[in-house]
């Protein structure tokens, strides 16, 4: 039986006259993006444009919230109650879709930005507040993300749960991703984030930092729109993953 996998990226992240990611581009290599909200890039014509060329290109838009950062691009951890942190992502959610409407579309996903997703695998009391918001905009919406209390809190509030392996970041012992500020965050080289993929992909597990194996099982794999030469990164991974026999598709939304 073939394995099939969904590969993201992270798409709309500019500002105004000011652009990140290379949209055109990757929207003709992935089947699935996560599409900044406005809490850390993404003005409402941004947004619009983006989901625009998705809807276009045949590519499954998803949500991508954040913590209310713009100056920090959302990379900043953010102390909040998790209340206001369960409306800021409802809020997140529903504008996003509201673009997507007019195409008899629906959010196919929602996978935590930057510091809130590196909170949210770590913190029970952010993942809930997240899982909460995403229940009360629609129990059938799926939360993509890592393996971690984001996944588990999702899975208590009934809601369908994707896994994602990120290809071109550092991985530490415990599975969690390594900060950005830290050596071995990063992955650059295009070929080795393929063969990254591919092992996720194929035998579910990746290696650490230190060298360890660990297990991660994945549905889908993301490479980061705002990466060095990303386009060039998402096109051999989806390349290799062809070659080892791996079906790149979104999976099936509500």
């Amino acid at each position: 039986m073939s394995r099939s996998i969904d590969l993201i990226a992270d798409l709309g992240e500019g500002f105004g006259a000011w652009t990140m990611t290379e949209d055109d581009a990757l929207t003709r290599i992935v089947t699935s993006a996560n599409v900044a909200c406005g809490f850390h890039a993404g003005d409402p014509s941004t947004i619009r444009e983006t989901v625009a060329l998705c809807v276009d290109r045949g590519v499954a838009v998803g949500a991508h919230p954040s913590f209310p950062d713009l100056r920090g691009f959302g990379r900043r951890p953010l102390e909040l109650p998790p209340s206001d942190l369960e409306a800021d992502v409802l809020y997140q959610l529903g504008a996003l879709e509201a673009f997507l409407r007019p195409y008899g579309q629906r959010l196919h996903h929602v996978t935590p930005h930057g510091s809130l997703g590196n909170m949210t695998a770590v913190r029970e009391d952010y993942a809930r507040a997240v899982a909460r918001a995403v229940r009360t905009f629609d129990p059938n919406l799926t939360v993509a993300f890592q393996e971690s209390w984001m996944t588990r809190a999702a899975e208590d509030e009934g809601l369908p749960v994707a896994r994602i392996g990120f290809a071109d970041r550092g991985y530490n012992d415990d599975g969690t991703l390594v900060a950005r500020t830290s050596p071995g965050a990063l992955v650059t080289d295009a070929e080795e984030v393929a063969t990254r993929a591919v092992r996720m992909a194929v035998e579910g597990v990746v290696t650490s930092v230190s060298g360890t194996t660990l297990p991660l099982p994945c549905d889908s794999i993301l490479v980061h729109g705002d990466s060095p030469a990303a386009v060039a990164m998402a096109a051999t991974v989806r390349r290799r993953l062809e070659a080892a026999g791996v079906t790149v598709a979104a999976w099936p939304g509500r």
